[in-house]
């Protein structure tokens, strides 16, 4: 499964496979007179943990009986008029087309609203918000770091780098000792955007002022613009070009699958990944201690931030045949013992002021960030899906030229804003 699907979309929905729980029929009524809801949650690999908790919902409130509809898209529901009562979708540009229609309903008056932690809700507003709405409710967040291996660093007596020249240094080290520094995986073009270029951008530009300010200026960024991708990101993108030195030598021909294996066996130190992979390396060696930390771009150990997305956010259209059965749904899976247990178990934060912290020691590195906000959402996931940003990583770090990479986002940019302009 494409990790650009997980976690950022496509402009015009992306097929996610082929399983499906049910179809995208209307509601309807159920046998008895009950009112059948339709559950919308396109993330394969937690598609059973969802399902039991419909099942367990429908124990609870009688006359009311749930669909889980997993198919492949959001458009087609909303084209056809459709959409399901409740949905529960990365939130990510794909999404931020529906909020900013104000297709989908006020969830601000729900009591669960007033506990989610506004630091992450204002993470959903850096993509789209809809006059004064609280159109989607953060459900999971999902954290991001590198991934290293603790027996290598402690083999080596190497510290968790705090800045960005203690991480050369560790880097250096470990090439010295014929060590793979860093594991890539070229060839599947979003573990470059997720990894090197969001990493190497977050600590040191504010993506969701940087964008905001992209978008009011559409055909007008350039390198006189008061931001431009040219301009803002060439100090990260020095950092992204000195990190790729330290890839392994088949970089551009190693896949997703081919760098969990290899980080498994531990046949690197370090590896630019978030907590999806943590599952994938244990199924290869469950011993393997490891951790994360947050990637050091600057000299300043307190610039350090952790690269978070909103893995998972409810909403409810208001084309809902069904609103307020909706909001019971909603509210059911935001219980704490809920939503708790749920991101406890799938390697993710919960959004709410009262959430326990993460219990998995491969994530400890990171919690303190997400305790004090020091996060951002990866610039990569900002960036629309028909601007191949993975396919320009893949030149630039192949001819060593970022600075044309950039010029060519400022021109992608200036283009699909004029393009828009005339829709």
């Amino acid at each position: 499964m494409s990790r650009r699907g997980f976690l950022a979309g496509a402009a015009g929905g992306i097929a996610l496979g082929t399983m499906a729980l049910a179809g995208c029929a209307a509601p309807r009524a159920a046998a008895g007179g009950a009112t059948t809801l339709r559950f919308y949650e396109q993330k394969q690999e937690v598609i059973a943990y969802f399902d039991k908790l419909l099942r367990k919902f429908e124990g609870e409130h009688t006359g009311l009986s749930v669909v889980h509809d997993s198919t492949a898209a959001i458009a087609p529901q909303f084209v056809r008029g459709e959409p399901a009562d409740v949905g529960c979708f990365n939130d990510n540009l794909e999404l931020a087309r529906y909020i900013s229609r104000g297709v989908l309903s006020d969830l601000g008056d729900l009591p669960s609203a007033a506990r989610v932690r506004p630091d992450i809700d204002t993470l959903t507003n850096q993509y789209a918000k809809f006059e004064d709405r609280t159109s989607v409710l953060p459900y999971s967040l999902a954290a991001a770091g590198v991934i290293y291996n603790k027996r290598i660093f402690a083999d080596h007596d190497l510290p968790v780098p705090t800045t960005w020249d203690e991480f050369v240094e560790v880097c250096r080290t470990l090439q010295k000792a014929d060590v793979t520094p860093i594991y890539a995986t070229d060839r599947d073009t979003w573990t470059l955007w997720q990894g090197l270029f969001d990493y190497s951008v977050g600590s040191l530009v504010d993506t969701g002022s940087f964008f905001t300010k992209m978008k009011a200026l559409g055909t007008d960024v350039g390198p006189d613009s008061a931001v431009s991708f040219e301009k803002d990101f060439a100090v990260p993108m020095e950092r992204a070009k000195t990190i790729s030195t330290f890839f392994n030598p088949d970089h551009a021909t190693r896949a997703y699958a081919d760098g969990n294996l290899a980080f498994g066996k531990g046949e690197a130190a370090m590896y630019l990944q978030g907590p999806w992979a943590l599952g994938q390396i244990a199924l290869v060696d469950e011993e393997l201690e490891v951790g994360t930390f947050a990637l050091p771009v600057s000299n300043d150990p307190a610039d350090r931030q952790a690269r978070v997305n909103i893995d998972l956010g409810l909403w409810i259209p208001t084309a809902s045949q069904h609103p307020d059965e909706a909001k019971e749904l909603v509210e059911f899976l935001m219980q704490p013992e809920v939503i708790d247990a749920y991101n406890r178990d799938n390697l993710a934060y919960s959004p709410t002021k009262d959430a326990p912290p993460q219990q998995d020691e491969r994530l400890a590195g990171l919690q303190q960030y997400v305790d004090d906000a020091a996060f951002y959402q990866g610039a990569g996931t900002f960036i629309p899906t028909s601007i191949p940003l993975g396919n320009y990583l893949q030149s630039a770090i192949r001819s060593g030229d970022f600075t044309s990479m950039l010029q060519r986002l400022d021109s992608d940019w200036r283009r699909l804003a004029g393009r828009s302009a005339t829709v």
